[in-house]
């Protein structure tokens, strides 16, 4: 394709139509549903003390080293497919997974020796940070989350000698005395590759440490199959985790759902809400762990401190969860996420977001569990819906709508706004003020009953908004502002909230079925499925368009995994880490995914579809814009 030319020409009418029927074939394509067979709540922000169970076996077992499978001499370990499900997601690089088996196959026995070593060590740590207060851990009043010291924790944790001690001392009381001589040559003189690792390379490195503690509606044996299990780690946390593969499993107890002592290696790669902050990628042991009759963990350490891995601009330091039972089936979750991290390509609009530590914090985990419990609950609830028209849906067709809008959502976040290395991102190929952040992104799809085939591309770009993040979710999510304010593909039809299920409490996170009729014909034109979310750290706002047919299919309990969508939407980030829902501005996230060759009557050229898409994001911004100054 030769994209070298320029196209910054108005966009004719004529051009817009034919993005109108990349809607109607996107829509249209769910047809292909064929007749085959039918197939917790808010967190607390609140201190429970907790206790060591008083069981012996804690105080004196419970830090052993996981018990290594005993496998052939001179093999490798292999993965029992049986217990850990998909043994990759999210289209992980195969060859990247393998270089650490073939580095472990180098001197097997010595190389899982050191990774159950080192995985007991955090797991000793992880249980230290998690119960432990302050100095060690202080609180920021402006985001109101826990955040830690890094002098208490290199005091703690760190290999810190006499000489550093007393520089840590000076600074503490701010002497203005001589520092002391310091030989850098003097061997004795380190920092212990726990707390900074010289083989990020020179670039400047972050520390992020931070503590969240909420309450689940879950239990914890649950929550923990939920972490150890692959595929429902990734979907669960699809809004954090782009890929992931477990490249070998070191120790197991060969019973399937029994994870106490199990540690796996796995790699994953961890992402932002949009195109313009670079993934965060690594290797790293998941050791899983039962600490008493009612509290299990599962701590997560990078084996970066074993292996040397080119390129690596990211290291998980021992992070993870304890879970404690409570009563009626419940759960409090103490979730620690400590990484050092080179954020030097972040993007200036994101930078002071994601340098905070807020990005990427305790506190979106334990919010995304939090809603994947809501979601469940509410996916497993025995009633049934009515439409507004009295239509009725069965629990079948509810769970088959649930399903759809999981995919959907989870497709959005990994494919139209995941920085991962699976997406090639791409800058538009010619220059115009205002799309410097645009980005592009072509995918092909043959096979897939879940999306259409062919290709397709997604736009997507960032841009900042003064209005509150709850304002900004409210305007979107609502049916009248899309058809009179920026969706231009629904313009002229008046759009209605044909049924809904609320997830949660909060009734603007809900799973919506909005519908158009075409006035004269009293003949429905075209259903939208909707999702929409928010809690204290992000919103969102996703959508796609589903043909009459796919959509009576799956209302009567039709198989979702055979309908095609393209989902768009909006993802909706505070613009600071203090600022809460009534105040300060926000970080707006939109992408559209559309499928290219959808006109039959003329053919399109590839900068054509370019420039259509271009325009369409830049009217809808401009048209977000006039409806929230005009709400005001």
């Amino acid at each position: 394709m030769n994209y070298s030319e320029n196209f910054d020409g108005e966009t004719s009418n004529h051009e817009l139509q034919h993005v109108e029927k990349f809607v109607g074939v996107s829509a249209a394509s769910g047809s292909a549903i064929n007749k085959i067979q039918l197939y917790c709540e808010s967190g607390l922000e609140l201190w429970v003390d907790l206790k060591m169970d008083s069981n012996p076996q804690y105080n004196s077992d419970h830090m052993h080293m996981p018990r290594l499978t005993a496998f052939p001499q001179g093999s490798t370990a292999q993965v029992p497919l049986s217990d850990f499900g998909s043994q990759t997601f999210g289209g992980i690089n195969n060859k990247r997974a393998s270089d650490l088996l073939i580095s472990m196959s180098v001197s097997t026995e010595i190389n899982r020796l050191r990774i159950s070593e080192l995985a007991s060590k955090a797991m000793e740590e992880l249980v230290k940070l998690a119960f432990a207060r302050e100095p060690l851990w202080k609180v920021d009043t402006a985001s109101n989350t826990e955040i830690l010291s890094e002098i208490e924790y290199m005091r703690e944790f760190g290999d810190m000698n006499a000489t550093l001690l007393e520089i840590v001392k000076m600074v503490e009381v701010r002497e203005s005395q001589s520092l002391p001589s310091l030989d850098m040559n003097n061997s004795e003189f380190s920092i212990g590759s726990q707390y900074k690792p010289k083989e990020l390379g020179p670039k400047p490195v972050s520390s992020e440490a931070s503590r969240e503690i909420g309450l689940v509606r879950m239990n914890p044996s649950s929550i923990v199959q939920l972490l150890m299990n692959l595929r429902q780690w990734s979907q669960a946390f699809s809004n954090i985790v782009s890929r992931a593969a477990i490249v070998g499993v070191l120790s197991s107890t060969g019973v399937q759902g029994n994870y106490d002592g199990t540690l796996q290696v796995m790699t994953a790669e961890f992402h932002a809400p949009t195109p313009l902050v670079p993934t965060r990628e690594s290797y790293f042991a998941r050791y899983c762990k039962k600490l008493g009759s009612d509290t299990w963990a599962v701590v997560d350490v990078s084996l970066e401190k074993l292996f040397q891995f080119p390129s690596r601009n990211f290291r998980r330091q021992p992070s993870g969860c304890l879970i404690q039972e409570m009563p009626d089936g419940w759960s409090n979750v103490i979730w620690v996420e400590h990484v050092e991290v080179d954020n030097s390509l972040v993007h200036n609009m994101f930078e002071p977001l994601v340098s905070s530590g807020f990005a990427f914090c305790a506190k979106r985990w334990v919010a995304t569990l939090i809603r994947q419990c809501q979601w469940l609950e509410t996916t497993m609830a025995r009633r049934t819906c009515f439409s507004t028209d009295g239509g009725f849906i069965s629990q079948q067709g509810r769970r088959s709508l649930l399903k759809l809008s999981e995919r959907m959502v989870r497709s959005f976040f990994r494919e139209n706004t995941s920085a991962c290395s699976e997406n090639k991102w791409m800058s538009l190929p010619w220059q115009t003020s205002g799309a410097e952040n645009i980005r592009i992104s072509m995918k092909s799809s043959t096979g897939d009953p879940g999306r259409p085939p062919g290709t397709t591309i997604v736009f997507a770009t960032s841009i900042y908004h003064p209005f509150s993040r709850k304002k900004v979710f409210s305007f979107l999510r609502d049916e009248k502002c899309r058809s009179e304010w920026w969706d231009m593909l629904a313009f002229q039809h008046e759009f209605h909230e044909y049924a809904y299920f609320t997830i949660g409490e909060n009734p603007g996170n809900r799973v919506s079925i909005l519908r158009s009729m075409n006035d004269k014909t009293n003949e429905v034109e075209i259903f939208y499925l909707q999702a929409s979310y928010t809690d204290s750290m992000e919103s969102y706002v996703v959508y796609a368009p589903i043909d009459a047919y796919a959509m009576t299919d799956l209302i009567n309990g039709g198989n979702p995994d055979y309908v095609a969508i393209l989902p768009s939407g909006f993802s909706i980030l505070p613009d600071k880490p203090m600022h809460q829902d009534e105040t300060g501005g926000n970080l707006l996230t939109i992408s559209f995914h559309i499928a290219l060759g959808a006109s039959t009557e003329e053919h399109m050229s590839p900068h054509q579809h370019l420039n259509v898409g271009h325009k369409i994001l830049e009217t809808t911004l401009s048209s977000i814009k006039e409806g929230l100054e005009f709400m005001i």
